[in-house]
This record gives structure tokens, C-alpha cells and sequence, in this order.
């Protein structure tokens, strides 16, 4: 539903069928878990070692391949979303893909209600940013600041404890169940409930799953404690610092409002040193 909401966006405020179609398939590459699995690729902080295959699964498709054969679009143009700014961009601008998740976790994991969101896609615009590039913004201030609270509130919960806790504790257990032949690279690429069914049944990763499955709680040490699977783990710090329109141009809302920009600032500053294990 991420890759479709994306395309949909792209397409709204592009209408290039192109860009639209290269939304569409930026996460086919992505294995079960999702990010779970850069965490066991020691890459969760850039985030992008499954996406080298993203040609690969493109080209490998018989239905895919056909499809962009007649719209006249050759591979080249759909494998890399990064080259069009309004799908993907660097943080802390707004592209697609950010707005996509940052609304669809308002509704569906905060309770926003519609008409919100509704309110905060209808103001958006396409603007030039500080680079001259071709970025969303917002058209009045308010909206800019409501998004921007819900994108803050996202941001803090991709990096909470219990959240880096449980995707390193789930990349060990995809790592080893790798090394006792639980599982093979192919079954990353089929589907989460096969893979939790092959966890279960193998003699290697049952105990551990079911540990892993029972936990209900995750603690915080200054110092590493004395117990099985604790971890000091990184967090990607993502955040978003919209652009909205103002009587000078278009401008980042930090640089617009003071007390977004220390949340912002408050936010960068967090320090994941400590050690989580659970309880």
C-alpha cells in the first residue's frame, strides 16, 4: 500500500507517468521485516542495502517488463526513484515517500481523522527549494506546523527504545537462523508469514522466536548488562522540515518558527548510548 500511496502522490503533482511508475516499484526489492533486515546488514542508518536489487526484480518480471515495453518506458528510468525529487529527496526535505508514511501513520496509528488529512494534502503545492529544486510545500503555516507535529511524533517513535530494541533483536534472529540453515537468502523474498512458520518449525530458532515473541517490556542501562540480547543500538534519525510559503518565498518552517525548530533541534540531540534489553 506504501509503494501505491507514493505512486499516487508522484503522480498528483507531476502527472509524469514515468516518476509515477518508479514510486511504484521503489520498494519491490525490499525483503521480509523491511528495515529489519538493514539492521542485519549493519546498514539501518542510510538504509539502502536491499535496494541494489531493485533492477534485478524489475527486469526478472515478465508482467513488469511487458507493462513498461507498451507505456514506452525503459527500465533505466523506473529502477532509481532517487533521481526524481518529488518521489524521494534528501531529509529533511518532503517528498512522496515521506509524505506518504507521515499521513498514513496519522490515520492509521494516531487516529487523525480524514478531514485532517485531507486538510494537509490539499494545501500542498509544488514549490522551488533553496537548491532550486522542485520540492512539496505547504501554502499556509498552520498546515505546515500541524504536519510537522506529526512528522516530530513519527520521528520519536522510528528511534524509540523499544523499537531499535526489537529490529536488532529480530536482524540476530534472521542472521542466525541464515547460519543453521532456517532459512535461505531466497525466503527473505517470499512472505513474513512463511518465514515466521519456517522460525517456528526449525529446531535452530524455535526456542528463540518464542523468547523473542514473548517479550513485553524493554529496559535502559547506563552500563551493558549481564544478560542474553541486549544491544546499544543506533537510531536513523528521521525528521522532516517542510517548506511552507511566506510573504518572501518558500522557507524551511524552521527558520519560520523558533519553537519548531528547537522540537527539531531537541529531537537531533537524542543519545542512544545506553544499553536495551528486555524485562
Amino acid at each position: 500500500m506504501h509503494s501505491i500511496g507514493v505512486a499516487r502522490i508522484v503522480w498528483n503533482f507531476t502527472k509524469d507517468t514515468t516518476q509515477a511508475v518508479a514510486g511504484l516499484l521503489h520498494d519491490i526489492s525490499t525483503p521480509v521485516f523491511a528495515h529489519t533486515i538493514d539492521f542485519m546488514n549493519n546498514d539501518h542508518i542510510a538504509q539502502e542495502s536491499t535496494e541494489d536489487k531493485t533492477l534485478f526484480f524489475i527486469e526478472n518480471s515478465k508482467e513488469i517488463t511487458l507493462l513498461l515495453k507498451s507505456a514506452g518506458i525503459h527500465l533505466d528510468a523506473v529502477c532509481d526513484y532517487h533521481k526524481y525529487p518529488i518521489a524521494d529527496n534528501d531529509t529533511p526535505m518532503l517528498s512522496a515517500d515521506r509524505l506518504e508514511y507521515t499521513l498514513g501513520n496519522a490515520y492509521n496509528v494516531y487516529n487523525e481523522p480524514l478531514s485532517l488529512i485531507s486538510t494537509l494534502y490539499d494545501d500542498l503545492t509544488v514549490s522551488k527549494n533553496e537548491h532550486g529544486v522542485d520540492e512539496l510545500c505547504f501554502r499556509s503555516f498552520d498546515t505546515a506546523k500541524r504536519f510537522t507535529e506529526i512528522a516530530l511524533r513519527n520521528s520519536h517513535f522510528y528511534v524509540s527504545d523499544t523499537d531499535r530494541y526489537l529490529m536488532q533483536y529480530l536482524a540476530e534472529i534472521v542472521r542466525y537462523a541464515l547460519s543453521v540453515g532456517a532459512l535461505t537468502p531466497d525466503d527473505l523474498y517470499t512472505t513474513e508469514s512463511e518465514v515466521i512458520e519456517k522460525l517456528r518449525e526449525h529446531s535452530g530458532t524455535a526456542a528463540v522466536w518464542g523468547k523473542y515473541t514473548g517479550i513485553s517490556n524493554v529496559a535502559t542501562s547506563e552500563d551493558k548488562p549481564s544478560l542474553e540480547h541486549c544491544f546499544s543500538v543506533n537510531g536513523k534519525k528521521r525528521y522532516i522540515d517542510v517548506l511552507v510559503q511566506t510573504e518572501d518565498g518558500a522557507k524551511r518552517i524552521s527558520e519560520v518558527d523558533s519553537y519548531i525548530k528547537a522540537d527539531i533541534e531537541s529531537f537531533l540531540s537524542l543519545d542512544f548510548s545506553k544499553w536495551l534489553y528486555a524485562v
